[in-house]
């Protein structure tokens, strides 16, 4: 039998349309009744973070030490090297080792209620130096060749030499000293850590200093980004116009603490050391 098509044929039509008026029903409110309209809100915009000076300039904090943060460029990224500047006649310096037992430089800032803390220098896994420490006037461990460098209080006057320049002498009445290597910077302000002495490898840095103008500087650079050349030549020709830098055990050991309420100056060790330099008043 031949059908009629749907549109000449109304029963089926209306059929058909009844049978999908429920499905119409479930999707559309009936007629005349409101309908509620909603506003979608945007999300608030996420914070932005501030961006990091390049230079934070000298801080001075009210004991008279200055700190600055400064970005420096490496090949992995940017490093950011924490400077504190003071002068070494205002204070008074102590190098304070512990053989055999070891805390993090937060922990040594909180014991010795000290204005400054850094570590010292190269331990083994026993955690006895292995260079030559002078603590209260009792010597530990044995001193290195002249490619190494010292820094030292004798009479209360704080020295940092190059110990080819100034040898080690047995007989001087040290108070305080602690041996490290290499000599970054040489007597001068000479770049003092050539490319063909370098390895290659980046680690957290920790540096003592001593500017033209007789300063001493700690400087950690926390981030790991720097090898010991390239640390070299930014000292050698930075604007801190150092005569003579240090570098002191880096790595795990880096910390640089300083007490108050600055972040950047607040560096804490990733391992415990047996020995640091404190300034106090």
């Amino acid at each position: 039998m031949k059908t009629k098509p749907i549109h000449n044929n109304p029963e089926l039509l209306i059929a058909m349309l009844l049978c999908l008026a429920p499905l119409f029903a479930c999707v559309a409110p009936p007629i005349g009744t409101p309908t509620s309209t909603v506003t979608l809100t945007p999300p608030p915009p996420a914070p932005t973070a501030t961006a990091e000076p390049p230079d934070s300039g000298w801080q001075m904090l009210p004991n008279g030490i200055e700190v600055r943060s400064i970005s420096v460029s490496a090949e992995v990224g940017i490093e950011r090297l924490t400077v504190v500047r003071l002068a070494p006649q205002q204070f008074g310096f102590r190098v304070t080792y512990t053989p055999g037992s070891a805390q993090l430089i937060s922990e040594w800032a909180r014991q010795t209620q000290a204005q400054v803390v850094i570590n010292g220098g190269y331990f083994t896994e026993e955690l006895l130096t292995t260079g030559l420490i002078v603590s209260q006037g009792q010597r530990y461990g044995s001193s290195y060749g002249d490619f190494a460098g010292m820094f030292a209080v004798t009479d209360g006057v704080v020295s940092l030499r190059w110990l080819r320049e100034w040898p080690y002498d047995p007989n001087e009445a040290l108070q305080e000293a602690v041996q490290s290597f290499p000599v970054l910077v040489k007597p001068g302000g000479v770049m003092g850590f050539p490319a063909d002495a370098d390895d290659g490898r980046i680690a957290r840095r920790s540096v003592i200093a001593k500017d033209r103008q007789g300063r001493l500087l700690f400087i950690s650079a926390p981030r790991g980004y720097l090898g010991l050349h390239a640390l070299a030549v930014w000292l050698a020709d930075s604007d801190l116009d150092i005569d003579i830098a240090l570098n002191l055990d880096g790595g795990t050991s880096t910390g640089l603490w300083v007490a108050g309420d600055l972040p950047a100056a607040q560096i804490d060790s990733f391992t415990a050391v047996p020995s640091v330099i404190t300034v106090g008043p």
